[in-house]
């Protein structure tokens, strides 16, 4: 017992710009450790398991663009969790807000039909599903900003309604959305031509990419370059001074968190109009949203680093497939599921120790119980303690 006494946590009196590199560097080699652990327990090499990985992902062209396309919907639910992360909102709820938009897109396109202009029709899709996603979480938003009700809660709750009602849409009624045609198995209405999105030649990359990085821009220029991003800084840094300061801290979190919504929403519109072309439950219930919150973690909540990271958690989902052909025994397909949890608690966990070190003896400055409720989170653009 006095040896557990002398182990406490000390807050670092200043970030240095290398430690908020370091730690989710070495959160990725950390899950990348467990998984290896994992991988021989079963019988597999992770000397070889990993470089093929790697090769499946990134060396090849087809796989590379694999990997982009697998990184469209995690740059959208990446940027949601990163917009509200950052500013100490967590929204849990983008894999519900991702259906939702998803939905929306799906239902805006068939009503439109064929006789809507391709540019018309797509624009339509977009602005449906960001609709979409930001009317799945008004309610959250609202009640987060004038009751202080846990947006935690609300939001993860809500991903298991907008999954039922996907799959009721689709599997338990005859909706608009499922197809009437499809005999053997419920399926859903194709969307029409004009409102997919242009793919890139042969491969599976498509328009969704460049409006997802296009997001990326526009939301790092929102949060430096304007006026509401420095109420955003201030309110990220203390709800107290901001309130003092005059800044009406109700309708920022429910800007950010609308935002955020919208964003989860755009990247299930991408998915309708780039790779389902339908609204299927099953090709969408991929944990997305989930994900998502990885990428944020990992790119420190900064939009331009977002993408970079979706590409990287890509192309670890890409590669899970390509596990199947190595010589030597098949590998399970649910070791790159397993890395990406892995991934995200040594990520999350991580973070505590950006803020804090472990120091070794009674000493001052002893975290309490209090100061790690109130923890801040840490911003990629201020790396000096608040």
């Amino acid at each position: 017992m006095t040896a557990l006494r002398a182990v406490h946590l000390q807050r670092r009196p200043r970030v240095r710009p290398w430690q908020l590199v370091a730690v989710p560097v070495a959160s990725i080699a950390a899950g990348l450790a467990v998984g290896a652990v994992f991988l021989t327990l079963t019988g597999h090499d992770p000397t070889m398991v990993y470089p093929a990985m790697l090769s499946a992902a990134f060396t090849t062209w087809f796989g590379f663009t694999d990997t982009l396309a697998s990184a469209t919907p995690l740059i959208g639910t990446g940027l949601a969790a990163a917009v509200a992360f950052r500013f100490g909102l967590y929204n849990i709820g983008a894999e519900g807000q991702l259906y939702a938009g998803a939905i929306a897109a799906s239902g805006v396109a068939l009503a439109l039909g064929e006789a809507v202009p391709a540019p018309a029709a797509v624009t339509a899709l977009l602005l449906a599903g960001v609709a979409g996603g930001m009317l799945w979480i008004a309610v959250p938003a609202a009640a987060r900003a004038w009751l202080g009700t846990s947006e935690i809660i609300t939001t993860l709750l809500l991903n298991y309604v907008a999954l039922y009602w996907m799959r009721y849409l689709i599997f338990g009624s005859t909706s608009f959305w499922r197809d009437p045609t499809s005999t053997n198995f419920p399926q859903g209405k194709p969307i029409p031509a004009s409102a997919e999105l242009a793919e890139l030649g042969l491969t599976r990359v498509h328009l969704g990419l460049g409006v997802a990085v296009l997001a990326a821009v526009l939301v790092t220029l929102v949060l430096n370059r304007t006026r509401l991003g420095f109420h955003l800084r201030v309110y990220g840094d203390s709800e107290a001074a901001a309130s003092y300061a005059g800044i009406n801290v109700r309708r920022l979190v429910l800007a950010v968190l609308l935002a955020s919504g919208a964003l989860a929403g755009l990247a299930g519109a991408g998915e309708i109009g780039g790779r389902a072309h339908a609204l299927d439950p099953q090709g969408l219930a991929l944990g997305l949203g989930y994900a998502g919150i990885i990428v944020a973690a990992l790119a420190r909540y900064n939009p331009l680093a977002v993408v970079l990271v979706a590409v990287l958690l890509g192309g670890v989902r890409n590669a899970g497939t390509a596990l199947q052909s190595l010589p030597g025994g098949r590998v399970p397909i649910a070791i790159s599921t397993m890395l990406e949890g892995a991934i995200l608690l040594f990520t999350l966990g991580g973070e505590l120790f950006i803020r804090y070190r472990l120091r070794f003896g009674r000493g001052q400055g002893a975290a309490t119980a209090e100061d790690l409720e109130s923890m801040p989170v840490a911003s990629p653009a201020e790396p000096t303690t608040r």
